[in-house]
């Protein structure tokens, strides 16, 4: 949604590198370049007045002209200023201090009340709560059953005494919501309540009567995206009839100028707690404003990247994997449990974007073949364990026989295997250069086997390939990427560079995982 705002900005600031000194001329014009960027984006008129203003205020202030560097102090200067348009820092859910806390969804029809409910759902679970859906859309045909569709496959409770379809009291529903999460210990009470097609007194009457029923400790305004300038004058509506205490963005995978959606923090005053990009139950995190401004000025989400890879990759096996990197033992078994960690984090596409500087790959993004790592998944699966283990076993007729297993030619399981081999090397010599645990443990071993026993039981020698592993490795071997994926090594520069203020010996990682 925001390629375009990010395209413009990252070339307007890139007009700046080379320069030593930057004169008013050079920074009227820089801001001159960003606001058309703004206004093209659909950002409000008001928000990029101010934005401007507050930029070339600081922009030709004594923190530009003293400094050793003036156009990167000057892009330091445009992230933070559209961090703080975006909310500054990161707002947590108000969770009750006598549980159930009580979240309600308040917004038009169509804005994706009743997935986002669900989406929430799930990740209050992965939260550690137990989260019970609430069914108070009682006039939209078939949202009650939406909302138990949607509940089923997020795994949780849905309260859902009435059929709906215009039958049943959505206040009364809210109110007994409470006492049946109490009974059933449910932490957290999320309540999905009807939208209409415009903004209008009843619907503002009955979201303000579930509110005082409920007594909702945090009222989540939910905006589509695309709507538009509309989104703000929405928003101001709702937050003088019924009043919220943060807002949720949704669709942000979509096309359109999302502009708008940056305005109405601004505008309204209220946070922007979570944002939602994708159909899938998992595309929902909370909202950070640094990063997002990150991502904007194409220097990736390094961060998000990282908890991403927390939560999908064991902490035990990784570091199990990275010792026999050390000595060369790695297997294509280990290879695939690595492989399916990573698709679990999402689309590949998506995780390379995430790098700082893949804005400027975006046509070697958009050719990445998932199908290609299905094809790889497919291989390895058509080996015996004991062939995953030694891969050095599988002859000629054990290739024919596990291309024939995995629909595949011969030549791509010869292309897997004998890449596979390149890689382990390759990675080797990169483990014993970074002190890698286990690195060099097996070199005596490796330089020459058993006396009295030369070559024997080793298998067929791979012969040495150019270009990495396909289906790329989630250690990062240099090359290890499969046709169609973009090379991470060829990036333009930029790739080295972290989002200003990012300090990675400041993470802090829970525990267990």
């Amino acid at each position: 949604m925001f390629d375009t705002l990010s395209d413009r900005l990252t070339s307007v600031l890139q007009n700046l590198r080379g320069k030593g000194r930057l004169t008013d001329a050079d920074i009227d014009a820089t801001a001159r370049e960003i606001r058309i960027a703004l206004l093209e984006a659909d950002v409000a008129l008001p928000v990029v007045r101010t934005f401007i203003a507050k930029v070339k205020e600081r922009a030709k202030g004594a923190e530009v002209s003293a400094a050793l560097n003036p156009a990167q102090q000057v892009v330091k200067i445009v992230n933070e200023e559209l961090v703080a348009i975006l909310g500054g820092e990161t707002r947590r859910l108000n969770l009750a201090k006598t549980p159930p806390t009580v979240i309600m969804l308040a917004g038009l029809q169509g804005a994706g009340k009743t997935t986002l409910a669900g989406k929430l759902a799930k990740w209050l679970k992965g939260q550690n709560h137990t989260p019970m859906l609430v069914a108070c859309d009682l006039q939209r045909p078939n949202a009650v059953n939406q909302l138990q569709v949607v509940g089923q496959r997020a795994e949780v409770t849905v309260f859902a005494p009435e059929p709906g379809n215009g039958v049943g009291d959505p206040v009364e529903v809210a109110r007994r919501s409470i006492e049946e999460a109490r009974r059933t210990q449910h932490d957290v009470v999320v309540v999905d309540t009807a939208g209409r097609l415009g903004v209008d007194e009843e619907l503002m009457r009955q979201a303000a009567d579930i509110k005082a029923a409920i007594g909702a400790d945090e009222v989540l305004f939910v905006v589509d995206a695309m709507i538009g300038q509309d989104a703000v004058t929405t928003a101001e509506a709702f937050r003088d009839g019924v009043g919220f205490t943060g807002v949720v963005l949704t669709k942000l995978d979509g096309d359109a100028r999302g502009g708008a959606a940056l305005s109405v923090r601004e505008v309204t005053g209220q946070p922007i707690l979570f944002a939602s990009n994708g159909e899938g139950l998992a595309d929902f995190d909370a909202f950070h404003p640094d990063r997002m401004a990150s991502r904007i000025l194409g220097m990736g989400d390094v961060l998000t990247l990282i908890e991403q890879a927390e939560q999908h990759f064991d902490q035990a096996q990784a570091e199990k994997a990275a010792a026999k990197i050390g000595t060369g033992e790695l297997t294509l078994e280990d290879f695939l449990e690595q492989m399916l960690a990573v698709r679990k984090m999402g689309p590949i596409a998506n995780l390379l974007g995430m790098l700082p500087g893949a804005g400027q790959m975006k046509d070697a993004l958009a050719q990445v073949d998932e199908k290609h790592i299905d094809r790889l998944q497919a291989i390895i699966r058509g080996m015996t364990p004991a062939e995953r283990q030694d891969p050095k076993m599988i002859n000629a007729s054990r290739r024919l026989r596990i291309a024939k297993g995995s629909g595949v030619e011969v030549r791509d399981v010869n292309d897997l295997v004998n890449r596979f081999f390149d890689a382990r090397k390759m990675m080797q010599q990169m483990a014993g250069r970074f002190g890698m645990p286990g690195a060099g443990g097996n070199r005596a071993n490796n330089r020459k086997g058993k006396k009295g026993k030369k070559g024997k039981g080793r298998g067929p020698t791979p012969p040495k390939v150019r270009g990495g592993m396909p289906g790329g490795f989630p250690f990062g071997a240099p090359g290890a990427m499969p046709p169609g994926v973009p090379d991470i090594s060829s990036m333009p520069p930029g790739l080295d560079q972290l989002p200003p203020g990012f300090d990675p010996s400041k993470l802090k990682f829970p525990k267990g995982k």
